[in-house]
């Protein structure tokens, strides 16, 4: 039997351990390397941020840092070289310092820790892109490391519910930003010069109650589209540029209108271009022309009693109708109409199952009239074509040299030399959106396509050169679509 003074030695002692053990281990917690060989490693050596508007601010990336030593390192130093003027600026682990500079920062062994970082760049004298750079230096045992920033910073003309009432011109030489709205008031011009960007911010819109003259060429484009420049960051980034959604669209709402899209492309909205008319007995115009209108939320393009001419043109990607038609005359040529936009795990929505083309001849709208020449309709779904008319054998319509997905052809005498096909034909060349190699649907056509040679060269013969400035009269075999095929060089 031990006696109980011996017991209570042996508590004291154990007591004694335990606390030599936990403060040996506390020492080990606070001792740093000073060896310089220990460095620190970074998630890249180079953060490159996309075009800056002045004023503007860009979203926030990050840089990881690593230690991958076995033994904790303070770093006696984090700083941007350019100091408390510089355009970038940075966070460090949740912490912010208005010099951008940070002392006696500790890592962990086999630890990481953030390193936020935003840009701002001042107005400039200049109309073109300004290259802006900078690094951030850090300084661990000594040892000098650096990863570098850089950035376009470019000057914008900001539009914030802007109503304008007289006729006016807008010229290239700076973007545009668009929040709230850009309208032209009843019977005035708004003309766009070629080359011409517009950034719309969430919701905005460009809303025409008189007259619209976007004029671009196939060297300076006119471009409308969301003003989010940065990649979603999901495990694979995409930009937000490929989301629909980003922004509203161009809403043509004046009866007397008279409106051209020459070389415009509008993506990644709500709705493309609504182009309505309450009045059955004023019909405004449209013509399109060279133009791309993809990815959008709702709608790619909407008539209601007006009379529209599209040639030569793309409308791609909506959650619902792709092209909705009702009242007035409406003419496609050489255009392709395709909707894929469920084949995108990027898309906030699921397509409703509405068709890629509904032409609605009721009796509440003006009569109509339909002619499609040497196009494309096509999709995902089974069907993507439906005629609604109250008197299909009688409805006003040409339908001549296209190829419509539809599993059951329209044995009427305005659909002439149509092929008319299911889902299975290959017909573009991607119609889909890669995540891994971050490249966007291709509605040019697969070599083996059932469009190749399809059109007729004598309505090609008024548009023999396509979307991408090829000839479409070679060989006098034009294909269906807006896009002549081409050998993969």
């Amino acid at each position: 039997m031990i006696p109980i003074f011996d017991n209570i030695k042996l508590l004291l002692f154990s007591i004694s351990l335990l606390f030599i053990s936990f403060s040996f281990s506390a020492c080990n917690d606070n001792i740093y390397s000073t060896n310089p060989k220990d460095r620190l490693s970074f998630s890249s050596d180079t953060l490159t941020f996309d075009t800056v508007f002045t004023t503007i601010g860009s979203a926030t990336s990050k840089i990881m840092i690593y230690n991958r030593n076995n033994v904790a390192l303070k770093i006696s130093h984090i700083g941007i070289a350019g100091g408390k003027e510089s355009s970038f600026k940075i966070n460090v682990d949740g912490s912010l310092n208005t010099n951008n500079q940070f002392d006696n920062v500790e890592i962990g062994a086999k630890d990481s820790l953030y390193v936020f970082v935003a840009v701002n760049v001042n107005p400039t004298s200049s109309n073109s892109p300004v290259f802006i750079r900078d690094s951030i230096v850090f300084q661990t045992n000594g040892i000098n490391q650096s990863v570098k920033l850089q950035a376009f910073g470019q000057d914008v003309k900001i539009f914030r519910n802007k109503y304008i009432l007289n006729d006016t011109t807008l010229t290239s030489e700076k973007p545009y930003i668009v929040y709230g709205y850009l309208a032209i008031d009843t019977a005035k011009t708004l003309t766009i010069n070629p080359g011409c960007k517009f950034y719309f911010h969430n919701n905005a819109n460009l809303i025409v109650y008189g007259n619209l003259k976007a004029e671009g060429t196939a060297e300076a484009p006119i471009s409308m589209r969301g003003d989010r420049l940065d990649n979603v960051k999901f495990s694979t980034p995409f930009p937000y540029n490929n989301v629909s959604g980003q922004w509203g669209g161009l809403y043509l709402l004046w009866e007397g209108g008279n409106h051209t899209l020459q070389h415009v492309n509008l993506n990644s909205g709500y709705v493309g271009v609504y182009f309505s008319n309450s009045n059955r007995n004023s019909i405004p115009n449209l013509e399109i022309n060279d133009c791309r209108i993809q990815n959008f939320l709702l709608y790619g393009l909407i008539v209601e009693n007006g009379n529209v001419q599209v040639t030569n043109t793309e409308i791609s990607n909506s959650s619902s109708y792709s092209v909705l038609l009702s009242g007035g005359k409406h003419t496609f040529i050489q255009s392709t109409i395709a909707n894929y936009f469920d084949n995108s795990s990027i898309q906030p929505v699921s397509r409703d199952g509405k068709p890629a083309v509904m032409i609605m001849n009721l009796n509440r709208v003006s009569p109509m009239e339909s002619v499609f020449r040497n196009c494309i309709i096509s999709g995902s779904a089974d069907n993507e074509f439906s005629l609604a008319s109250l008197y299909l054998k009688q409805y006003n319509g040409i339908f001549d040299h296209c190829y419509i997905r539809k599993p059951d052809s329209l044995n009427l005498p305005q659909f002439t030399n149509i092929r008319w096909s299911q889902k299975n034909d290959n017909i573009f060349k991607s119609v889909s959106y890669n995540l891994d190699k971050n490249t966007y649907f291709d509605f040019s056509l697969d070599s083996l396509s059932p469009a190749r040679g399809l059109a007729n060269p004598t309505t090609a013969a008024q548009f023999p050169i396509d979307l991408n400035g090829n000839n479409r009269l070679v060989g006098n075999k034009p294909d269906a679509g807006a896009y002549q095929w081409e050998p993969t060089k």
